[in-house]
């Protein structure tokens, strides 16, 4: 079997690639930078016709599986490439399994819009095309899901839990941790939410994350 992962640490790509790397599953890296036209070559949208990257291809003995969208490629390879033993990334239980589900699809829908803006007006982009006036905005914006989240640490802190879903890291912790980093600009903003700030530390400061983001 081999799985190949397409993309670069410096985009959304980094959470299927830290989850693996996290799992350490065996994976072919293929780099697939998001500027340049690479993710619209006739070969890339045979793989994903939307032309962006992450993308990921499990050649199985069933035969090739594809999936794209990174929080699904996360999800995917932590529950087919790992094992659910209460040690690592994957969920062990019902429970860490709808933690793990509901806290993605939350960092879509509520999350990663104003963090990426914070991110790219606050210290991505070039100091000349930045536009302090919408990171102000987003960050004013986050402050609502930033007080979700903190609630829920605080809750899991109570109840011996460091993490989103357990007491270990998971791929929920992937996939929540990898967009609220881009939230780190704003200092102030997060010191606001001391959980949040302690939990995105301890997820940032793994090895494979640090790993993951080196991958061009």
């Amino acid at each position: 079997m081999t799985l190949k992962i397409y993309g670069i640490g410096a985009s959304r790509a980094v959470r299927p690639l830290w989850a693996a790397l996290e799992l350490g599953v065996p994976f072919e890296h293929i780099p697939m930078p998001y500027t340049g036209g690479a993710t619209r070559s006739p070969e890339f949208l045979t793989i994903n016709p939307n032309g962006h990257s992450p993308a990921l291809i499990d050649e199985r003995p069933e035969g090739a599986v594809t999936v794209w969208e990174s929080m699904a490629c996360a999800l995917y390879i932590a529950r087919v490439h790992g094992q659910a033993d209460g040690q690592s990334i994957t969920p062990a239980s019902p429970r860490e399994e709808a933690e793990a589900l509901r806290w993605s699809f939350w960092t879509v829908s509520e999350l990663e819009s104003d963090a990426l803006t914070v991110l790219m007006h606050r210290m991505a982009m070039p100091e000349d095309q930045r536009k302090p006036e919408l990171a102000d905005k987003a960050e004013s914006r986050l402050k609502v899901p930033l007080a979700v989240l903190d609630k829920h640490l605080k809750a899991q802190q109570a109840r011996g839990e460091a993490y989103l879903a357990a007491n270990r890291f998971t791929v929920a912790d992937v996939c929540v941790a990898s967009v609220a980093s881009w939230v780190r600009p704003a200092a102030a903003l997060l010191a606001q939410y001391p959980a949040v700030s302690v939990w995105l530390k301890l997820c940032v400061d793994r090895p494979a994350q640090a790993q993951a983001r080196r991958m061009k």
